[in-house]
């Protein structure tokens, strides 16, 4: 037998030998055996499966504030509807900062810093206090020191007008004292914090051009 032909039968028993061996480790497919999903692409559905979002679910914006399904939570609802826009939560903490500043400027007297935030008729009855107090020659210090309450107490809107109220409870703390034309305190203390409790109502026609929501009702 010749040396050539006694490589190539050595050859050919290494390569049976490395068949055999790959089909033990490996495995056989079969032929209509589905081919593995690439990771790349099963990794994003698996994500897509745990983030998956159920439509006509609840507005935690309105949730937050009012219960689910209540009166006030429709309101508020058609009011997003109207103006998509509108965020309570933004009315919110711009109902904060606007009680804050009509409330110093109504102890302090000086309405006319305040007058695109209110409407006529609750205008008119601040003025009355200021000027009575004026009259008596009465000056007040005020002085606001937080908000220890801030919260949605009732919605309504209107769909024909569009006009949309939103009244919300506020919980002030501040000092104020007044004093008489010779500057001696007729009430009040400057280091004693008052508390003081306001329930205060917002309107503003949703979808118009002006933005400012004005005051137009004030209660207890």
């Amino acid at each position: 037998m010749s040396s050539s032909l006694i490589q190539l039968l050595v050859l050919a028993a290494i390569a049976v030998f490395l068949i055999v061996k790959l089909k033990s480790v490996l495995g056989s497919r079969d032929g209509f055996e589905r081919p593995p999903q690439p990771l790349e692409d099963a990794e994003p559905r698996a994500r897509k499966r745990d983030f998956e979002v159920i439509e006509g679910g609840q507005d935690r914006d309105i949730t937050d504030h009012v219960p689910d399904g209540s009166p006030a939570a429709k309101a508020l609802a058609a009011m997003k509807l109207a103006e998509p826009g509108f965020s309570v939560t933004e009315f919110l903490n711009g109902a904060r900062g606007a009680y804050e500043w009509i409330l110093m400027a109504f102890e302090k007297g000086k309405l006319d810093d305040i007058v695109p935030l209110l409407s006529k008729d609750v205008y008119d009855s601040f003025q009355a206090v200021v000027d009575a107090r004026e009259q008596e020659g009465l000056i007040v210090e005020a002085k606001f020191v937080g908000l220890r309450e801030l919260a949605l107490q009732d919605a309504t809107f209107d769909r024909d007008t569009r006009e949309a109220e939103v009244t919300v409870r506020f919980g002030g703390e501040l000092t104020s004292v007044i004093r008489n034309r010779v500057g001696e305190v007729v009430e009040g203390s400057p280091t004693e914090i008052k508390r003081q409790r306001d329930v205060w109502t917002f309107a503003r026609k949703m979808g118009g051009d002006d933005p400012n929501w004005q005051l137009v009702a004030t209660g207890e």
